[in-house]
């Protein structure tokens, strides 16, 4: 019998948190199961695995990054809602390196999925970014490549610390946002 307070959401709370803790890398079911106070085997009754519990993972990532962007841009148009956008990705990233490492490389099984629902919303939000630019139909997917890659991009080295030089972060940060609202407006 599950464990009382034990559910599906709950374990992969606990999962997305301690991920968020301890690198993705890092996450096992056995260390879940000494953050929840059971044994490994009872994780079972609410994930399926190591896999099942990352997947869980990345569509709980998504939708709350989804949450975060959407929130932001609410009331903006053109460079607000991309700066809004822009900075609520990145901070998300920043507070959950963790769970948005989950959401990498993982393939949704069909539109029903999930992950698939989950990324469209997020895919969703900055769609209504572009909305404030004139963009020919034909080019929105590489706009929406271009701005993945930008904050994808900036939020994952910040996240690593990989930047390593004196240049204050956020000002390079607003840089990145005013080059891409500047291309944005050529197109």
């Amino acid at each position: 019998m599950p464990r009382a307070g034990l559910d599906p959401a709950s374990v992969v709370a606990a999962g997305a948190a301690l991920a968020d803790e301890v690198g993705l890398a890092k996450l096992t079911m056995g260390l879940l199961a000494e953050r929840v106070g059971v044994r490994t085997p009872s994780l079972y009754k609410h994930v399926g695995g190591q896999d099942d519990l990352n997947r869980r993972i990345a569509v709980l990532a998504l939708n709350e990054a989804a949450d975060a962007v959407g929130g932001a841009i609410q009331g903006y148009a053109g460079r607000d809602a991309l700066a809004a956008a822009a900075r609520a990705f990145r901070a998300f990233v920043l507070q959950h390196p963790g769970r948005y490492a989950a959401t990498i490389g993982v393939e949704p099984s069909g539109p029903d999925d999930p992950l698939a629902v989950a990324s469209l919303r997020l895919l969703d939000a900055f769609t209504a970014v572009l909305h404030g630019y004139e963009i020919k139909e034909s080019d929105v997917n590489h706009a929406l490549r271009m701005l993945r890659s930008l904050c994808h991009g900036f939020a994952t080295l910040q996240a690593a610390n990989g930047f390593q030089w004196s240049t204050d972060i956020d000002e390079s940060f607003e840089w990145l946002i005013t080059f891409a609202d500047r291309g944005l407006r050529t197109l």
